[in-house]
């Protein structure tokens, strides 16, 4: 299965343990903009941890005019129709990490602790299982703590750390640390009981 079709089984909608109504979607080309304020409201730190340059319009205009989704899954989280969280779920179609997806997300600081940066990451979970990938897994600079703890709550662990092997945005070294999850198929766990 797709990841297109795999999406189609997700929730459209979350409410939230203090009742705050999201809606969860797709990115969308017309989402450029409000793609472009989510980044730009994240804390100045967070943003150094990217791979890309998230607030320069450029590469926003660029994801939302070249959305495939069965490569790069965006997942937005939205209230009040303002983009609050991210989460991606990439794949790699050909070599030999074919079949493991890799899963990021960001989410506003006002909207922490509310589960929801948590549901967008279930929700590609399951759309990794689903799309047949075998193994998911997520990276982060050593000071991502937060993420960290989020992803091990889901099930993920920690696969490796290599100690000043990356650099944030200003040059400045960091730890890289790889987490993972094996993903279980439909079939393998109807055998499990």
């Amino acid at each position: 299965m797709s990841f297109e079709l795999a999406l189609k089984e997700i929730d459209k909608t979350f409410t939230t343990d203090d009742g705050i109504e999201i809606e969860i979607r797709p990115l969308e080309p017309n989402d450029e903009k409000a793609l472009l304020s989510f980044f730009k409201n994240l804390p100045q730190p967070e943003v150094m941890f990217f791979k890309r340059r998230v607030s320069d319009p450029e590469v926003i205009k660029t994801w939302c005019e070249n959305i495939e989704l069965d490569l790069r899954l965006p997942l937005l989280a939205l209230h009040e129709g303002k983009i609050v969280a991210v989460a991606s779920l990439l794949q790699n179609k050909g070599g030999w990490k074919r079949h493991i997806g890799r899963i990021s997300q960001s989410i506003l600081p006002k909207y922490r602790q509310k589960g929801i940066a948590g549901k967008l990451v279930q929700e590609l979970v399951d759309v990794a299982r689903m799309a047949g990938l075998q193994k998911v897994e997520a990276e982060f600079i050593d000071k991502q703590e937060g993420g960290q703890k989020l992803f091990a709550l889901l099930g993920f662990t920690h696969l490796l750390k290599l100690e000043d092997y990356v650099q944030d945005m200003q040059a400045i070294n960091h730890d890289y640390v790889l987490m993972g999850m094996d993903l279980k198929t439909d079939e393998e766990y109807a055998g499990m009981g």
